[in-house]
């Protein structure tokens, strides 16, 4: 499992391990990680161009001193000092030992000469080293940092990120203001949450983990990502004594007269997630029976359908809430997707005393927030927790990183998902996932395990069906089986 803390706890491991190190060891432990990170993106390192972007911090000191160990591998170094006065002065000088150039970038910014000199090392860099911020930085870039950030994006070399990329919030993932987008970024002891929550990790690139021997001081971490071997110990296997209630049977609530492919591809999402039945009460039931002859259909209400382990509702409802309520009143898990968290009502899903789980999109979010999508997306992190914490709900925020919270007073971390494609941004996906998730709250798993593997195999299904090429939500649900069967196998 991939997981993440916040600055504060990172700078007591950080402070705990220096105090039991010679003076500046800690320091070293992650130039050397971080140059050959840089040698292994820039393949020969001899003769090859590198700048250093180079701030105030020990960001800055750990580019400095990482450039020195390029510098003495052949590599034309050039650092640019965008805090002169404070340049961490050990780093500095050994990039100097070892032949390294120095430029000041603030001063060379006041003529035209000088500024030339800077951005010119800048545009024809093979690699720039991004260690402007470190990980306590708020708020954007400055105008100069940002102007050479900018050149280093736009020359088309690699940009590498000591530790995050400057310019974004550690801890949120939020960007405000100019920001670093890097090609990758070498963050060191443990992630940060930033690196994993939109839009920072957009910014972020691929990444790479030094350890450094940091012991984290916290019992729990602010953020954690599933992973393979995580996934496939939660999955549900049945036994030789297994018979389709033990499996878990699902109940769907979903489509419309006008929408009757959201109640197919719930009850997809729900069969191929491993329910052992699927009871469809609803208007399109000729639809799924023409689709999916096991389905059991039902008139309904909910309550006479007979029995289910979980109840998925909201897919292509429209406006018809005569279910709704007669679902929150029972005593199973329920989830709740697109028109249900349209029509549900707040004391009503915190009433309950079985689980809710609610899976918005940046939209719904929003409407249940009462503000409006953009702070949703700038904030991802805050409002999933925000939303998890007033309906008293697992709440599954759908997006480009989708995250998994649990209710106010659970103490689990937030999860984030890492599959996915964006070319499951497709009519009907997140349909799919309802009934998938469903099927898997069906089979016992806790809210937020459910959610936190649907998710992931919902993504994971999308990139076997994809394959780097546009996808349908009916192509996703029948990749379920491939992503399955690679998660329990590998």
């Amino acid at each position: 499992m991939r997981t993440a803390y916040d600055v504060e706890t990172i700078r007591a491991a950080e402070r705990a391990l220096m105090a039991r190190l010679p003076d500046g060891a800690l320091m070293q432990r992650a130039a050397a990680g971080l140059a050959a990170s840089c040698a292994d993106l820039l393949g020969k390192v001899y003769g090859k161009r590198v700048a250093l972007l180079t701030g105030s911090g020990d960001n800055g000191g750990d580019a400095l001193y990482a450039g020195a160990r390029l510098a003495r591998r052949g590599a034309g170094v050039t650092a640019l000092l965008l805090s002169p006065e404070r340049t961490h002065a050990g780093g500095l000088a050994a990039l100097r030992a070892a032949g390294g150039t120095v430029l000041d970038a603030e001063s060379d910014a006041e003529s035209e000469a000088g500024s030339d000199a800077a951005e010119r090392a800048v545009a024809r860099a093979d690699l720039v080293l991004d260690g402007i911020v470190g990980i306590g930085g708020k708020g954007g870039l400055r105008p100069r940092a940002a102007r050479l950030a900018s050149l280093a994006a736009e020359s088309g070399c690699r940009v590498v990120a000591v530790d995050l990329p400057s310019g974004v919030d550690a801890d949120t993932g939020e960007v405000h203001g100019d920001a670093v987008r890097a090609d990758a970024t070498v963050t060191f002891g443990a992630y940060k949450p930033g690196l994993l929550v939109d839009p920072a990790h957009e910014y972020a690139g691929a990444l790479r983990l030094v350890d450094i021997g940091l012991e984290s001081a916290s019992p729990r971490p602010e953020l954690e990502a599933l992973q393979h071997d995580d996934v496939a110990a939660l999955l549900p296997r049945p036994t030789g004594e297994s018979d389709k209630y033990q499996r878990g049977v699902v109940g769907v609530v979903a489509g419309s007269a006008r929408y009757p492919g959201a109640a197919v591809l719930a009850t997809a999402g729900a069969l191929h997630g491993g329910a052992g039945a699927v009871r469809y009460v609803g208007p399109a039931a000729d639809s799924v029976l023409a689709r999916f002859p096991e389905t059991l259909v039902s008139a309904g209400p909910p309550s006479k359908a007979g029995r289910v382990q979980a109840w998925v509702i909201g897919p292509g409802l429209g406006d018809d809430a005569a279910g709704l309520s007669d679902v929150l009143a029972s005593d199973v898990p329920v989830l709740i997707d697109a028109d249900g968290l349209r029509l549900a009502d707040v004391e009503a899903v915190r009433g309950r005393t079985a689980p809710t789980v609610l899976t918005p999109h940046a939209g719904e979010a929003a409407a249940l927030l009462g503000c409006d999508r953009a702070r949703v997306e700038a904030e991802r992190l805050a409002s999933v927790r925000e939303l998890a914490a007033r309906y008293g709900a697992t709440v599954l925020l759908k997006g480009s990183t989708t995250l998994v919270a649990s209710p106010d007073g659970d103490g689990a971390p937030v999860r984030v998902n890492p599959t996915g494609t964006p070319w499951l941004a497709t009519a009907g996906s997140g349909d799919v996932l309802s009934g998938l998730t469903g099927s898997l709250l069906a089979a016992g798993l806790r809210p937020v395990d459910a959610a936190s593997v649907g998710a992931y195999v919902h993504g994971l299904a999308a990139r076997h069906a994809s394959r780097s090429a546009p996808v349908s939500a009916q192509d996703v649900a029948a990749a379920i089986r491939s992503a399955w069967h690679t998660i329990t196998t590998t």
